[in-house]
């Protein structure tokens, strides 16, 4: 159907116009009342040498008419490969416990610590419905759970808005709460405990009494240092909106959200290094980081249409008290080649500082801290992803599309010395990533 240039635009910023709270459904092609709307998409992500996710989404969306929306989503991904310890590269082998205690694993000289049993499945449902209240004004009520074989995650969230101005500005107010209860194979370690590594001190392990003793031994050592039972955490996040259509072309969105974590909030998987002071390995502990966080972020988005384009870019600032503070600039461009096709390149940037409890080892020299960790998702970094979606829409209206997008992400020393034998060694390697996602709307 040929369209005005207005109605071009009109229809191009709908389309780029998402919800808040990423709960609410998304914009849709107009449809009769009573018909559903399905979203579907398969990704890949993987890493050089480490970790690899399959992802599968389905989103079903429904229209009862009145503005009264219920969307449905339903997402399964497995991971699997090898996922950073933490631990620091030697010039020497180095023979970790797996995380069960069940067995051990041996790294080369010279070669980041990687744990190759890395495997999970994640199965996530969420459901929300959209209904108005009051004249120009909605609620949408929103629930999820997701289960992994150590994790459940159940929550809930409610938002309001509110549109003003002959509909020119709208105004949003959110809460969220999630539970998590983890359970982390072989128990949750204690913190900054000595992971126990049966290096002959618990007997050779040969066949009869003496090869039992032994394990018996290891086991004992290995139990010492966990908590069998489960623990959790909770979340409460809250977020403030607001909406304006500057003009037929142009339209900025501002949220402020602020987010408060308590419980368990270490990864039971993550390690450190005690070195001496030549940077030699001399055992490896477990992390401690905090049982609370609260975090504070600022999000500004703007779209523009152009006649046959829109612009979307938007800026993130956040900060937390455990000072990491990050920014984050997201940019892209849909142009449509034709009535049915469009290409949209993707640029986004991240920079983030570290933790105040992020160490890259731990020096045995100096007193144990209260909280530290190596994982290297809380140490500075900055992140670039860059890609390209292909689009088509079928002349029964349905459309798919094909989305490449390369990552790396760059960690950075912050001011830490690389002592003795540490400085042979590339303590902060980058992660490169290559996604591939490809997608079907009907």
């Amino acid at each position: 159907m040929q369209l005005s240039k207005s109605k071009k635009i009109t229809a191009l910023l709908a389309t780029a116009t998402c919800t808040l709270l990423n709960a609410g459904a998304q914009a849709q092609e107009t449809k009769s009342e009573n018909d559903w709307q399905f979203d579907t998409a398969i990704l890949y992500y993987g890493e050089t040498d480490r970790v690899s996710l399959l992802e599968g989404v389905i989103s079903a969306t429904k229209d009862f008419g009145d503005q009264r929306v219920l969307n449905t989503k339903l997402v399964i991904d497995t991971l699997t490969g090898a996922s950073a310890t933490g631990a620091v590269s030697q010039p020497y082998a180095q023979t970790f416990s797996r995380p069960s205690g069940d067995g051990q694993y041996t790294t080369s000289p010279n070669e980041l610590p990687l744990d190759d049993t890395f495997k999970d499945t994640r199965v996530q449902l969420s459901a929300n419905w959209t209904q108005p209240i009051y004249k120009d004004t909605r609620v949408n009520l929103g629930g999820n759970i997701s289960r992994e074989y150590d994790y459940l995650s159940v929550g809930t969230s409610v938002s309001a808005e509110s549109d003003f101005y002959n509909k020119n500005t709208t105004a949003l107010f959110g809460l969220s709460y999630q539970f998590d209860s983890i359970d982390p194979v072989g128990g949750r370690p204690i913190g900054l405990s000595t992971m126990v590594v049966n290096n002959g001190q618990f007997g050779a392990g040969d066949a009869g009494d003496a090869g039992d003793a032994g394990e018996d031994a290891f086991e004992a050592a290995f139990d010492q240092t966990r908590i069998t039972d489960t623990d959790d955490k909770s979340t409460v996040d809250a977020l403030f909106g607001l909406t304006q259509v500057i003009n037929r072309r142009m339209l900025v969105q501002l949220n402020y959200s602020y987010s408060t974590s308590s419980g368990y909030l270490n990864d039971p998987y993550k390690l450190l290094s005690l070195v001496n002071t030549n940077g030699e390995t001399q055992s490896v502990l477990h992390e401690n980081r905090p049982d609370s966080r609260a975090k504070h972020s600022v999000f500004a988005q703007t779209k523009y249409a152009f006649d046959n384009a829109v612009a979307d870019v938007s800026y993130r600032f956040a900060t937390d008290d455990w000072e990491i503070t990050s920014h984050t600039i997201d940019s892209k461009l849909r142009y449509n080649l034709s009535e049915s096709d469009y290409i949209q390149p993707h640029f986004r940037y991240y920079q983030q500082s570290e933790a105040d409890f992020y160490r890259p080892y731990l020096d045995n020299t100096d007193a144990l801290p209260i909280f530290a960790s190596a994982d290297y998702r809380l140490g500075e970094m900055t992140a670039i992803t860059v890609g390209l979606k292909y689009g088509h829409k079928m002349n029964n209206g349905h459309e798919w599309g094909v989305r490449a997008e390369y990552y790396q992400q760059d960690p950075k020393n912050a001011g830490f010395e690389n002592i003795g034998v540490l400085a042979s060694q590339d303590l902060y390697p980058s992660v490169k990533a290559f996604i591939l996602q490809f997608s079907y709307s009907f």
